[in-house]
């Protein structure tokens, strides 16, 4: 399935998302304005506000009212990217330079942070206090999401509790939170709140799961950035950790996975030793599971149109490549 059949409800209202990206970071100092932009003209899959609008067209013909969350809902990531690309000295994104690689460390927290800050500016239009305490639950989470995954790095000896607790707040965490503040801005119904909350999570689940994969088999110019970034970094995911306890090779696995200059160095034995075992078809069974679980809160929402495109994203989650 295409990125235009899955978008194709909200198609106008994505354009003008892209407009106000734009617009909502423009400031007085140059320098300030080129570093914030960036990231914005590096494109990116645009799933947040996407799933805002999505959900909102559940309740909803008229969108108007929605674009100003969408818009803070994707500069928030966008915030989150640019400190995370300090944090893991990263290079590349989207198959660009990044923020970090472009202007430095400096730069980017300062750049990071007005973006936030800018995010914050668009929520607070709404006057409404319950849509402020949701942004900053979910923004707070998400930092504790990093200092979780900061502290696991070459530690073999966590399990998949922790994994799924790092996941969580990486990802999935703004996914639901982009479908919950859809529906509430259009009034929606506690039930029907909680229940595009819920399929929000259980895909944003599904996507990290699979960018967990990808990261360890996708082909480098479709992915954007370096193959076995994850390892090199010391973030065990979800292959590694099945490979950990069921791979013929685990023991030289563990011992690999737990020196950062084997993790730098070696990252193809790694891969090897997690591609010999069914550590990547366990990845996508666990893929599955969420994607389904997400198609399944579907049955508590209005029988609309739109529903199905939301259904379809569950499974072009499976199928990315990217």
């Amino acid at each position: 399935m295409s990125d235009f059949n899955f978008f194709s409800p909200i198609t106008e209202e994505m354009k003008v998302v892209e407009e106000q990206l734009s617009r909502s970071i423009k400031g007085n100092i140059a320098m300030l304005n080129e570093a914030s932009s960036h990231l914005i003209k590096a494109g990116g899959k645009r799933l947040r506000p996407a799933f805002a609008l999505l959900s909102a067209r559940l309740f909803s013909e008229d969108l108007e009212d929605v674009i100003p969350i969408a818009v803070a809902l994707e500069l928030i990531h966008m915030a989150s990217l640019v400190h995370d690309d300090v944090i893991d000295n990263s290079d590349t994104r989207r198959g660009k330079a990044t923020v970090k690689s472009a202007w430095g460390n400096r730069v980017s927290i300062y750049a990071g942070d007005y973006i936030l800050a800018r995010s914050l500016s668009m929520a607070a239009r709404y006057q409404r206090s319950d849509i402020v305490d949701v942004l900053a639950e979910a923004s707070m989470r998400i930092c504790e999401g990093e200092v979780i995954q900061m502290l696991s790095c070459y530690n073999v000896t966590l399990g998949l509790k922790n994994y799924l607790r790092r996941i969580e707040r990486k990802t999935a965490l703004l996914i639901s939170v982009s479908c919950q503040l859809g529906a509430m801005v259009m009034n929606a119904s506690p039930e029907a709140v909680k229940a595009i909350k819920n399929y929000g999570y259980f895909l944003g689940m599904a996507f990290q799961v699979t960018d967990d994969i990808l990261d360890i088999i996708a082909d480098e110019q479709i992915l954007g950035k370096p193959t076995g970034s994850d390892i090199r970094q010391g973030v065990i995911t979800l292959p590694a950790l099945y490979a950990l306890k069921n791979s013929p090779q685990c023991e030289e696995l563990a011992k690999l996975l737990a020196s950062p200059e084997a993790c730098a160095h070696h990252t193809d034995r790694i891969i090897d030793i997690i591609n010999d075992s069914d550590g990547i078809d366990y990845a996508y069974f666990i893929t599955r599971h969420y994607a389904r679980k997400a198609q399944e809160q579907l049955r508590y929402l209005p029988e609309v149109p739109v529903k199905k495109n939301l259904f379809n994203m569950a499974d072009f989650i499976l199928a990315r490549d990217f």
